[in-house]
This record gives structure tokens, sequence and C-alpha cells, in this order.
């Protein structure tokens, strides 16, 4: 089992309001989303769960991915926790704004672990 932080580039084909678990509902508007995460328990393992489509309604993520589909993953193998540290660099993207404060943030000072893009290109052109 190989530890690390990913992300998940993601397209939401319309606009939606989706309740995010005990987080609360918010209005998603349709576009491109990264999400950043960390698998220090294992990256292949973490990543075909997100990819799956029938699982328990765990993390923050899995909310948003019954209405979203993932358009690319990057991941980095490492025992550290660097999930803030790249999550900061996407929201530095030009465009790159939070719409659901707390999403994916439970755990630490982020204001959100997901970042609405205005397209897709500056994250692929960062990873």
């Amino acid at each position: 089992m190989t530890p690390g932080v990913y992300q998940l580039c993601l397209r939401l084909p319309r606009p939606a309001r989706i309740r995010i678990g005990r987080l609360g509902a918010f209005t998603f508007p349709a576009g491109v989303y990264v999400y950043t995460g960390s698998a220090l328990g294992g990256l292949e393992q973490r990543l075909a769960r997100h990819q799956r489509r029938r699982k328990k309604l765990h993390w923050h993520i899995d909310y948003l991915l019954r209405h979203a589909r993932i358009i690319a993953i990057a991941d980095r193998p490492t025992r550290r926790r660097l999930e803030c540290a790249w999550n900061a660099q996407t929201l530095r993207l030009p465009g790159a704004r939070v719409v659901a404060a707390g999403f994916g943030s439970s755990d630490c000072d982020c204001a959100a672990h997901l970042v609405y893009l205005p397209s897709e290109e500056p994250w692929t052109s960062m990873t």
C-alpha cells in the first residue's frame, strides 16, 4: 500500500443543490472542481473507492460524486500530509474559488479542500 495525497478533477454537468452530509446543503454551479485529499493508508484503494459508483456515503466527496464525474486524477506518493499545501496551490489558480466552505477540511484550518475552477486548463498545467 502506497501512502500519498491526490487530487480529483471533476465535472459537474449542471448546477445542483446538494446536501453534503452534516456539513449542510450547498448550491454548486456547473463546471470543474478539484478535490484534494490524503490517502496515507493507501492511494490505490482510496482512488478505486472514489471511482466506484456504489458505496456508502462517508466523506464529503462521496456526496458530490453522486452528481459529478471524475475527469482526471493526479497523485503524489508520500508519507507527509501535503494536501493542505497542494490545495492552497490550487486556490491560487486564476478564477479559483470556494463554493462550499468546510468541504473536505474537517481536520484542518483550510477554508475547503474543494476548489471551483472556470475550466480544467489551469489545473492541468499545474499538475
